[in-house]
């Protein structure tokens, strides 16, 4: 494959505009497209070869619990399939590493272009199988499309000439070699972006891969696998496996396995790690782990800051796909003397919140992603009233046709109360009342986790001093702390939120490259 194309400069896929009636009409007719083809069936796929098994699962939609996304082969069942994927990418590796990054990227502009022009359809997907409403599967779907742009033109430019200091008779050059064979285990939240992002990430810098998508969204998953062969991605360079944990297990600790990009929970990183940090029989290398584990993040609101514009950020960042984002904003931390005011406009903002079915295009919130997740939320929803917490508006759920969590907003929730600490990942926010803009930031950083934050604020003193002060891999000043946009905000956090990789930054590539350098006397 051979590239023609003259790189423009990156620009973020604009989001659709749902009050026009011609792009409702569109993602309407995706909609009833897609439901036409739920329930259908999805190989496996090992070097090209497509495979089903006896032993299945299915994926449901968390809206309406009956309603069969789609089917596929549980490997749990046949782990040797494991080993048989991880060979045919280590297989494959020894000639995709030799393609030009120029070719490398022209797949995932390829992939760009088709996505594009099907953006309703994939993000129609999202809808049943993950309950997004309308308009946070298309920014997934427009992240998805931005990853793919983002890191082809990232290969082109990694892969130009590398600067050193010169020294007379030699010449020295610097090049970013591949590692091999990595095992991409992508979340169920972002089912499209941050699995096509994971994957392609690896893919253009010369990698091959092992893909387990979540076993709450392989259909998604699915549909992005076979845009991979509609362009011709050679077989073995992205190898799609699905199943539960035991699979994912398997690919982490097989001796060919070099990296692993993993998105998810803290425990299931911090066990990750600690196997991967085990040298097994037939390992040559140190494994290397990207991971993305979560936040406890908080939106502070001084007694100075613009109240009805933090109401409006916080309800968003709350709220936005039912709380189930590592960025959401989980913890409101608000100075005494605007409290009261501040939480009045947050709890009118979140009562006029609609929830429903995502098929239709004005719910704003919508069920959770599965029997679990509702009822650790309920748990942690009585707990927090058990701690002294005041509900406000919420506290309720219906699990009746699907996964239902009324918004949640509890107040009088005190520093180092479990609902102020523990990642919840659902529609609740614990408001906690500080002293000063000095209490609330030590209130923001007394967590273990170091993602996303955010300050609403006019005093520009503060808002430097929180720059500095205040401990996470993105800060938001005077805006919500979710919605990050690739290229424009590097994602990720730190302590327990991962290894600050910053996914749709400049350096992200270098997680999948290992840096050469070759000097001969002339």
């Amino acid at each position: 494959m051979q590239t023609q194309r003259v790189m423009d400069e990156f620009k973020n896929e604009p989001f659709t505009d749902f009050s026009v009636p011609e792009n409702a009409a569109a993602m309407e007719a995706a909609l009833v497209k897609v439901k036409g083809e739920l329930g259908r069936e999805y190989p496996i796929r090992i070097g090209g070869e497509k495979l089903q098994l006896d032993s299945k699962f299915q994926s449901y939609n968390p809206s309406n619990k009956s309603e069969v996304v789609g089917i596929f082969s549980e490997v749990d069942s046949d782990t040797t399939l494991v080993n048989r994927a991880i060979e045919a990418a280590a297989h494959a590796f020894e000639s995709w590493k030799k393609v030009s990054p120029a070719n490398r990227a022209e797949y995932l502009f390829k992939m760009a272009d088709l996505m594009r022009q099907r953006k309703h359809e994939f993000s129609a997907v999202m809808v049943y199988e993950v309950s997004k409403t309308w308009a946070e599967a298309d920014g997934d779907t427009a992240e998805a499309i931005d990853f793919l742009e983002f890191y082809g033109r990232e290969m082109l430019r990694w892969s130009e000439h590398q600067p050193l200091t010169k020294v007379a008779g030699e010449d020295n050059r610097l090049e970013y070699v591949p590692l091999g064979v990595g095992a991409i285990i992508p979340p169920w939240n972002f089912p499209l972006a941050i699995m096509a992002g994971m994957s392609v990430a690896a893919i253009v810098a010369g990698n091959t891969v092992v893909l387990k998508p979540s076993s709450d969204s392989p259909t998604i998953a699915a549909k992005f696998v076979e845009l991979t062969e509609e362009v011709g991605l050679p077989p073995g360079v992205l190898n799609f496996l699905t199943g539960s944990a035991a699979t994912g297990e398997a690919m982490v600790t097989h001796p060919k396995t070099r990296f692993i990009s993993f998105t998810g929970s803290k425990g299931v990183g911090l066990h990750i790690n600690e196997e991967a940090a085990k040298t097994r029989d037939g390992q040559k290398w140190i494994k290397r782990v990207v991971a993305e584990m979560g936040g406890k993040d908080a939106i502070i609101v001084t007694d100075d800051a613009d109240l009805d514009s933090a109401a409006a950020g916080i309800v968003s960042a709350a709220f936005g796909f039912q709380g189930q984002k590592c960025s959401a904003c989980s913890r409101l931390i608000v100075d005494e003397k605007v409290h009261d005011e501040l939480v009045e406009k947050v709890v009118s903002l979140t009562e006029s919140l609609r929830i429903g079915q995502p098929t239709e295009g004005d719910t704003n919130v919508s069920a959770v992603i599965n029997k679990r997740s509702f009822d650790t939320t309920l748990n942690y929803i009585k707990k927090g009233a058990e701690e002294g917490g005041e509900i406000l508006i919420g506290g309720t759920g219906d699990d009746t046709n699907g996964y239902f969590i009324q918004p949640t907003v509890i107040a009088n929730v005190q520093p180092g109360a479990t609902i102020e600490q523990e990642e919840i990942f659902a529609p609740v926010l614990a408001v906690i009342k500080a002293r000063n803009f000095d209490h609330a930031l030590e209130i923001a950083n007394d967590t273990e986790f170091g993602l996303t934050g955010a300050v609403y604020s006019t005093d520009q003193a503060r808002l430097e001093r929180a720059r500095h002060e205040f401990h996470v891999g993105n800060l938001y000043l005077n805006r919500k702390c979710t919605g990050a946009l690739v290229g424009a905000h590097p994602f990720g956090g730190f302590n327990m939120s991962g290894t600050d990789s910053k996914a749709g930054g400049r350096e992200y590539l270098l997680q999948f490259m290992q840096a050469k350098l070759v000097s001969q006397r002339v």
